[in-house]
């Protein structure tokens, strides 16, 4: 275990501390203000502060009292004994060490949500100028001097002093795409053309990020991986000898997954760096040569951990234990499983279906006949706009087959694509029957009962997505139907995700249709696949459901991936591409090793 150092500290989140709602507990419970002294009281900006050094164990009782849970109070592991290197103002969030780019290799950072892993490349791209720990310190006064000095004796030192000395040009693609259609006009090929004049790479660009049909509209028109994928262009298209891109394969679907990654990795050589922010381990795990992994406690600090190869770094994120640093930053393992057992798979039908036919404008979607068997988890692949969703929808008896027709002696939920984000019910309300019900299985482990005094639509994107997955999972029905459950969350969280869905089919003898893009939480959660292939935004194709192999050998062999099982993990890998065993896999037409 990780040694614990006798420090702590208080940590307020401001935008959840409302002292015009509340009794202010923190204050009236305090054991240093009831003795006389100050300890919780409101600060300049109206919230609660409390004196670092004044904080102890005893505060967890304001911590506890505080009915918006805006207070943490936290012992810092030793790692974490000395300066931050950059701290969010009083009882704010902290970050410790730092990622370091290096020449001609694609560097990973993976960790969960809210431990740094932005603020921490924007201190590599020199947006952010870090405090080192002092807040009293005005932004205009942090000097890079002083993180070099800071820094003395290891390679951040070189790479500050390179970069004060000019020799480091940065292109950050930031992990926040919406506010490009807000903040630039126009068509994206104008946009593009904007950031770099050379006609012929502007349209190599767009080219290989598959964007020459929207290139003529407006940014204001375009899907998030529309926008995400002209984001991805804007940073290759500068100048610079380091890219770092935060959250590059969210909302795009596999296939622009696989291929922006093949483009990112490309970009490194001896003269160029490159740093990923990615939530997807498959593509991570193709994508980096070195990952440093990042971890601490949510909005309260992060700890940047040393380079580990991308295979041993994956592997350590799993089991949830740094053994060089002797630091366990996870209660549990988490373990993979070769797919054997999951051929047995139950003799009856719970649903079928004849050949379906939809169209929707200029779309035509084709859904040969199928089936899904009673406790059987059924995967969904294919690209966007293929027809996945109209599927689901036909499914579940929102929209109608214009030939065709399902079998309707079943009971489901379905939660879809796009959330709801307006609705004002609280999640306590809307999450009556699962806390009655299933507070063990679905609450507990998704953490969701601190969310209980909020509104459904003050929830982030990641909180909404597990509080719809618990309503979906909490009805009594005997097929669910959940169109990208792991969309807006973490790897933590989707393996959580993942895992909570599987043992809730298995538990209960339930059968489930789940749609979604990362590769990693289907091959963990499927028994079945169902493939779609065409063209997107012109027709779909749905074939099976196979058996997990022979349909991730349909969809793999489409998209020209194999895959291999990690020797120690049991986890799916990407092989690279002309690699040993990449050729040695398609010449046995094996692209799927289960």
């Amino acid at each position: 275990m990780s040694i614990e150092s006798n420090r702590r500290i208080a940590i307020v989140d401001k935008q959840k501390c409302d002292p015009v709602r509340c009794s202010k507990e923190c204050i009236k419970y305090d054991p240093i203000n009831r003795s006389g002294g100050e300890g919780f009281h409101l600060g300049k900006d109206g919230k609660a502060e409390i004196a670092e050094e004044l904080t102890t164990e005893a505060h967890q009782i304001c911590a506890k009292k505080c009915p918006f849970d805006a207070i943490k109070i936290i012992r810092l592991p030793s790692e974490a004994s000395g300066n931050p290197v950059h701290q969010f103002g009083q009882n704010g969030f902290r970050l410790y060490n730092l990622p370091i780019p290096v020449f001609g290799k694609v560097v990973g950072i993976l960790g969960r949500n809210g431990i740094g892993k932005s603020t921490a490349v924007k201190i590599l791209s020199g947006l952010l100028m870090p405090n080192l720990g002092d807040i009293t310190k005005k932004p205009e006064e942090c000097k890079i001097q002083d993180l070099i000095q800071f820094f003395k004796g290891t390679l951040a030192q070189q790479y500050f002093e390179r970069m004060r000395d000019g020799k480091i040009t940065v292109a950050l693609k930031p992990q926040g795409i919406n506010l490009i259609a807000q903040q630039h006009k126009g068509k994206v090929s104008d946009l593009l053309s904007k950031i770099n004049s050379d006609k012929e790479k502007v349209a190599n660009v767009i080219a290989k990020l598959q964007l020459t049909e929207v290139s003529s509209h407006t940014l204001d028109t375009l899907s998030g991986g529309e926008i995400q994928r002209v984001a991805i262009a804007a940073t290759l298209l500068k100048s610079a000898n380091v890219y770092i891109f935060d959250e590059p394969s969210s909302f795009l679907d596999i296939k622009q997954r696989l291929n922006v990654s093949k483009i990112i990795r490309e970009l490194a050589n001896e003269n160029t760096a490159v740093v990923v922010i990615e939530h997807d381990l498959i593509i991570l795990d193709y994508m980096a040569d070195l990952i440093h992994l990042s971890y601490g406690s949510q909005a309260a600090y992060g700890i940047i951990s040393q380079g580990k190869s991308a295979k041993a770094g994956i592997n350590i994120y799993l089991d949830g234990y740094l053994r060089d640093e002797n630091i366990r930053f996870r209660e549990y393992a988490i373990k993979f499983y070769t797919h054997e057992y999951r051929d047995e798979l139950h003799p009856y039908n719970l649903t079928k279906w004849e050949e379906l036919k939809k169209k929707q404008g200029t779309f035509s979607l084709d859904v040969m006949p199928g089936s899904i068997k009673r406790n059987t988890v059924v995967g969904v692949l294919g690209e966007n706009g293929i027809g996945k969703s109209t599927f689901a929808k036909i499914l579940s008896g929102v929209e109608k087959p214009d030939v065709g027709t399902i079998d309707k002696n079943v009971s489901l939920a379905y939660k879809p694509q796009h959330i709801d984000t307006t609705d004002e019910m609280l999640v306590s309300e809307y999450l009556a029957r699962a806390m009655e019900q299933f507070k063990s299985q679905l609450i507990e482990p998704l953490k969701i009962e601190k969310l209980f005094t909020q509104r459904l639509c003050d929830l982030s994107g990641g909180q909404l997505q597990c509080v719809k997955v618990a309503h979906c999972l909490s009805q009594d029905v005997e097929l669910y139907v959940m169109d990208e459950p792991s969309a807006y969350l973490d790897t933590e969280q989707r393996l959580l995700i993942s895992k909570i869905i599987k043992d809730w089919m298995i538990m209960y003898g339930k059968s489930a249709i789940i749609i979604d893009h990362d590769l990693l939480f289907i091959d963990y959660i499927s028994d079945q696949l169902l493939v779609f292939d065409g063209v997107p935004a012109i027709s779909g194709t749905a074939r099976g459901p196979f058996s997990l192999q022979d349909g991730m050998n349909h969809f793999l062999k489409d998209i020209g991936i194999t895959f291999r099982r990690d020797e120690e993990s049991s986890r799916p890998r990407a092989n690279k591409t002309d690699s040993q065993m990449d050729s040695l896999q398609k010449s046995q037409n094996k692209w799927y090793y289960a």
